[in-house]
């Protein structure tokens, strides 16, 4: 078994029985879910907008080709500079470039999974250059050492009382402080990072095709803020987010934010096409667009399973899913986590390291259920098992049980040689590690249905 397997089956498995654990997400899910509930209750016919939303994303990744130029060439006309990077470390090397060429010694970043996906922090870091996470969440989880733990929520796993102790340890705050406390403590702290620093970084929810323009969304403001202060301005996008028209934001920002996080519309929504224009008062002297491929063309060669690449990173099937509640975002050791991130992860990051959690599901289907442009992840999630077992990386003891269990069951006569007994035992041998250690191991009857038939013991009528 792989490595990333062996660690998730036993982080998993520390998760699932962790109460504490246990208690701080099922209180934050609880309050999202109770949001989510009353924001969509608001949406006249959800399920036609989700369907809308589902063939623009069709449409998109059918004509990549044309759009992506499209949004370079827009782009462009206002001055802003389109970089292509093939993987994350030509990202990461133009981006250093980037700040080499400004004399750049200090970022400012807004939320963005696909600087997390790239790892530019620690990248940054081991050049000598200061990285600070200007979202409360991902500040929280950057002084703690740790990546995001959920997509659109990066502190999830914390309590109130967690995130005072941590910022009573660094920043000698009461132990007791409030919410409100820390916010204040965590805006005082901020607000010179955004005066000073030599580069604003962020990523970008949406790119906009017809305009070339970014479109950024959030609740804090700190976006803003790591795009109007510094000179410099580079968004990190992956090639996916790309929306044929601006028009098309009237249906997707509703339901990113209802879905996301209940709202009827998040409190920032910011579009930004280039640089400072003339005659305008602030934004940055330079912008730069980082298109991310990083596998992206991996699933999109795949047609049955490139719905994945639809996803706008609500959040939404991570909430709904029952392992994802248990085990917690952490396991996975991926940029995204849960349902989605089963999906899209052994595309981007290799499918014999990270096929394995393409069975950490229990295809339920509540992720398809939830998400609002319709993915129908518990389906990809099947498609995953299946190429990994066509392209042979399942292990041998597997393909000899499967090929064993096959034999055995095409067959009557060979599912009755052996007796409830003999059946039990290889259960019991066999099995009890990984099917019984926290549940009892079903009792297998000493004859089976048909051969009771047989001997005419037939129930009556």
């Amino acid at each position: 078994m792989a490595k990333f397997a062996e660690d998730f089956q036993k982080a998993s498995e520390e998760k699932a029985f962790d109460l504490d654990h246990r208690r701080v997400i099922n209180f934050n899910m609880g309050r999202y879910h109770t949001a989510v509930e009353r924001g969509l209750s608001k949406l006249a016919n959800l399920d036609a907008s989700k369907r809308k939303a589902h063939v623009i994303k069709w449409k998109v990744m059918e004509n990549l080709d044309k759009l992506l130029p499209e949004f370079e060439a827009n782009f462009q006309k206002r001055g802003g500079k389109v970089i292509w990077a093939n993987d994350a470390e030509e990202a990461t090397d133009e981006i250093l470039k980037i700040l080499r060429k400004a004399h750049a010694k200090t970022v400012i970043k807004s939320k963005s999974m696909t600087t997390e996906e790239i790892h530019l922090n620690e990248f940054l870091a081991e050049h000598q250059i200061e990285s600070v996470e200007s979202d409360l969440g991902e500040y929280i989880v950057q002084l703690l050492g740790q990546k995001p733990y959920h997509i659109v929520t990066p502190a999830m796993h914390l309590s109130k009382e967690d995130i005072a102790k941590l910022f009573h340890e660094k920043f000698a705050t009461p132990p007791d402080a409030t919410p409100e406390q820390l916010t204040l403590k965590a805006r005082e702290l901020l607000r010179e990072k955004y005066t000073t620093a030599d580069v604003g970084i962020t990523g970008a929810n949406f790119l906009i095709a017809d305009t070339g323009s970014i479109s950024v969304t959030e609740n804090e403001g700190n976006a803003r803020l790591s795009t109007t202060f510094p000179k410099i301005h580079i968004a990190i996008a992956g090639i996916e987010k790309l929306i044929p028209s601006i028009a098309d934001l009237d249906l997707f920002l509703p339901l990113l934010a209802t879905h996301g996080t209940g709202q009827n519309l998040t409190v920032y929504n910011t579009i930004m096409s280039g640089p400072r224009q003339e005659g305008e008062t602030d934004g940055p002297e330079e912008m730069y667009v980082i298109l991310l491929d990083n596998g992206r063309t991996n699933l999109l060669a795949h047609r049955d399973q490139r719905q994945g690449l639809y996803c706008i990173r609500c959040g939404a099937c991570l909430n709904a899913c029952p392992i994802y509640k248990n085990v917690g975002g952490h396991t996975y050791q991926t940029t995204y986590s849960g349902p989605i991130g089963s999906v899209i992860s052994p595309h981007f990051q290799g499918m014999e390291e990270f096929k394995h959690l393409s069975y950490a599901s229990s295809l339920c289907g509540k992720c398809s259920e939830v998400c609002p442009v319709k993915i129908d992840i518990h389906k990809m999630l099947l498609l995953n098992r299946k190429e990994a077992v066509t392209e042979g990386l399942n292990s041998k003891a597997e393909k000899l049980g499967w090929k064993g269990w096959k034999s055995t069951m095409l067959k009557r006569s060979r599912m009755d040689m052996v007796g409830g007994g003999l059946k039990n035992f290889f259960l019991r041998t066999f099995f009890r590690k990984s099917w019984g250690k926290y549940r009892e191991l079903p009792e297998v009857a000493p004859k089976s249905f048909s051969k009771q038939w047989k001997e005419g013991r037939r129930p009556e009528k």
